[in-house]
C-alpha cells in the first residue's frame, strides 16, 4: 500500500516582511497548514518627527498599518478623518483610535481615487516610510484631483536587515518592492527551485527583471496573497 499522504511534511514558507507583520502572517500560514519561516529581510524603525497642528490639514492618508503604529505613538490626536490604503490599515487605524476612517480597498492610485472622491481641496498629511513605495503626488494627478496635495511626514524607516536567510524553503512570500530588491541583489541562484508570491506587481518587477516568474495578488492585500500562494504550490505538486 502507498503511505498515507498525511505523512507528507507541511511546505516551509519563508516570510520575508518585518515584524511584527511578520508574526501575523506566519499564524495565518500555520492556519492553512504551512510551516513559516520568519526572516524578515527588512526591520522598522519608528522616527520621532515634530507633529505639525493637524487642524489646517484636510484629512490624514495610510499607506501602510507601519504609518499608522507610529504616527499613533507620536501623538493622541485622533480627530482628523483618516484615508487608509487597504482594509487591513484601516482596522489599524480603527484599532488606534481614528473613528472617520475610509478605506480605499487597493494600491496607491486607490487611495488617491478615493481621496479625490471625497475632498475638492486642500493638503492631506501622509505618514510614511522614509523611502516610500510610489509616488502620493503622481497618484493624485493621475486621479485628477488638481487641487490636493500631499505632504509628506517621514515616520518611520525601513532597513535591511542582518538576518540569516534560510537555506531550504518551498515558495516565498513578498510583502513589498524594498524586500523584492533587496532579495534581486543576493541573485536569483537561491531562488530557482521555490515558488515566489508576490503582493503587487510592484513587488514582483525586481524579480521579473532577473529573469523570473513569480506569481502575483490580483489585489494587495495579504488574503489574496495567501490565496495565490496556496494555488501556485497547488500547481507546482501537481506537476511533479
Amino acid at each position: 500500500m502507498t503511505a498515507p499522504d498525511a505523512e507528507a511534511k507541511p511546505a516551509r514558507i519563508w516570510v520575508t516582511r518585518a515584524e511584527p507583520g511578520a508574526s501575523r502572517t506566519a499564524a495565518r500560514l500555520r492556519a492553512m497548514g504551512f510551516e513559516p519561516i520568519i526572516a524578515p529581510l527588512l526591520a522598522i524603525e519608528n522616527l520621532t518627527p515634530p507633529i505639525p497642528d493637524l487642524a489646517p490639514f484636510a484629512a490624514l492618508a495610510f499607506t501602510s498599518i507601519n504609518g499608522v503604529a507610529a504616527f499613533a505613538a507620536l501623538t493622541r490626536e485622533r480627530g482628523p478623518p483618516v484615508f487608509a490604503v487597504g482594509d487591513a490599515t484601516a482596522r489599524a487605524a480603527c484599532d488606534a483610535g481614528f473613528a472617520d476612517v475610509r478605506s480605499a480597498s487597493g494600491d496607491l492610485h486607490a487611495l488617491a481615487r478615493l481621496i479625490g472622491s471625497e475632498l475638492s481641496d486642500g493638503v492631506v498629511l501622509v505618514p510614511q516610510a522614509e523611502t516610500p513605495a510610489g509616488d502620493f503626488d503622481a497618484a493624485l494627478t493621475a486621479a485628477d484631483a488638481r487641487n490636493l496635495s500631499v505632504q509628506p511626514l517621514i515616520v518611520y524607516r525601513a532597513r535591511p536587515t542582518t538576518v540569516t536567510a534560510p537555506t531550504i524553503f518551498d515558495a516565498i512570500l513578498i510583502h513589498s518592492p524594498r524586500a523584492a530588491k533587496i532579495l534581486a541583489e543576493q541573485g536569483v541562484a537561491r531562488l530557482s527551485h521555490a515558488v515566489t508570491v508576490c503582493i503587487s506587481a510592484a513587488a514582483a518587477a525586481p524579480l521579473v527583471a532577473l529573469g523570473l516568474t513569480p506569481a502575483v495578488a490580483q489585489t494587495p492585500d495579504e488574503a489574496t496573497l495567501l490565496t495565490i500562494l496556496k494555488a501556485a504550490l497547488g500547481k507546482r505538486d501537481a506537476a511533479v
